[in-house]
């Protein structure tokens, strides 16, 4: 827990936090970028093939300083505020499904993407040699920089990577709209939306890593500007992405939507360049992951010594990543075991909890109307999708394993 706001003002300190020595807003703007854009852009045209904002990122916010003097510094402690351990402990499970099951994903997708690019080429090498060399990259930064600030480079240019590949498909689809024939349109397909909207809020499930951007912002009262233009310029991309990949593939779009490009030096070029974007998200959820245990754990300054410290992170962070690498290699359908308990997380995260922890910690009362009304509206939107995008879940487990026998 931390300190008052008036503890050392001369040092900028806020909360506990020395605000003085964290990054630019613009630095957190491009962590919101990296972390929800990307493969959830690439993946939404399938999504809209499926089914034919509110954000709740502020109320998260909101939570961790609901008392005014005090400021939680997680998903978890907001939790634990609001319904006690258990709660907490319930909020971990979630947030520690998205923060390392996603980079298994991320880690998996990247060893698939450069075996299948490099195939037939002198630079091919084994499915598991690539997540190892991918492994090793996100080690570094990961095992080195203790912190979100420190490693607010890799969202830049994660966020650019994301724009360029968005560009190259956009450009693909438009040239190639007028090559499609017998392309099929459904304005919405209802008894698959609810399906889709899980994996819209796979789209939007930044939220265990906005507590940690909002503590590497020098100036915190702009995070409401953060997060509005972060998420609104995601939207733009997803829009950009999404409505001309639906409108020429139509329901024969993929996911990810560049397995509907022809084959070619564009769609070579998104494969490798969306692989460099999952590299350089993968740190920075691992790190947001970190730190909770990391605190959990006392691994910090205030409880070890400069030595002991550094030593408990590293032989913490370094056994995390081998863990993490093994499964990616070894786990058989775990793109399909990671949906099913994403379907949970992710609207749960998403949708769902900040409603609920938000109306618990500052009370039901005294809010306008129209709070009342998108509160209700968030919470069912979530446990739609949990509902069915967890029975979508099983049937593709259930395949999984029909075409394995």
């Amino acid at each position: 827990m931390s300190h008052g706001e008036d503890d050392d003002k001369d040092t900028h300190v806020e909360f506990g936090i020395d605000r003085s020595k964290q990054g630019s807003s613009f630095t957190a703007f491009y962590s919101v970028v990296c972390v929800v854009a990307g493969t959830g852009a690439l993946g939404l045209p399938y999504a809209l093939s499926q089914g034919g904002w509110i954000d709740t990122g502020i109320l998260l916010i909101r939570s961790l300083y609901y008392d005014g003097k005090n400021r939680l510094s997680s998903y978890q402690e907001v939790a634990e505020a609001a319904f006690g351990r258990f709660g907490g402990w319930v909020a971990f499970f979630f947030t520690a499904i998205t923060l390392v099951g996603v980079p298994v994903l991320y880690l998996l997708l990247s060893g698939l993407n450069l075996h299948n690019v490099a195939k037939g080429s002198s630079a091919e090498l084994t499915f598991p040699i690539w997540v190892i060399i991918c492994t090793a990259i996100v080690a570094i930064p990961f095992l080195f920089f203790r912190s979100l600030k420190e490693i607010g480079v890799l969202s830049a240019f994660g966020m650019l990577s994301t724009v360029v590949v968005i560009l190259i498909v956009l450009g693909v689809a438009v040239k190639e709209a007028p090559n499609q024939e017998n392309i099929e349109h459904n304005p919405v397909i209802w008894n698959m939306f609810p399906i889709a909207l899980s994996s819209i809020a796979f789209s939007f499930g930044g939220n265990p890593v906005y507590a940690h951007v909002e503590a590497g912002m020098r100036n915190r009262k702009d995070w409401n500007k953060v997060i509005i233009a972060g998420l609104t310029f995601c939207v733009f991309l997803y829009f950009l992405v999404a409505v001309p990949g639906y409108y020429v593939y139509g329901t024969s779009s993929l996911s990810p939507i560049y397995d509907n490009l022809p084959e070619g030096g564009p769609k070579s070029a998104s494969i490798i360049i969306i692989t460099i974007h999952l590299v350089l998200a993968t740190p920075i959820l691992l790190t947001s992951f970190a730190i909770d245990v990391e605190k959990m754990l006392n691994i910090n300054p205030e409880h070890r010594s400069f030595v002991v410290e550094w030593a408990l992170r590293f032989l913490f962070r370094g056994s995390l990543i081998v863990v993490i690498a093994v499964i990616a290699i070894f786990v058989p359908f775990f793109g399909d075991f990671m949906a099913l308990l994403g379907a949970f997380s992710n609207c749960a995260l998403v949708f769902i909890f900040p409603v609920i922890f938000y109306y618990k910690l500052t009370g039901f009362r005294g809010k306008p109307w129209w709070d009342y009304i998108l509160g209700f509206l968030t919470v069912l939107l979530g446990i739609v999708g949990l509902i069915f995008g967890t029975i979508s879940a099983i049937q593709a487990l259930n395949d999984d394993f029909k075409k394995s026998s």
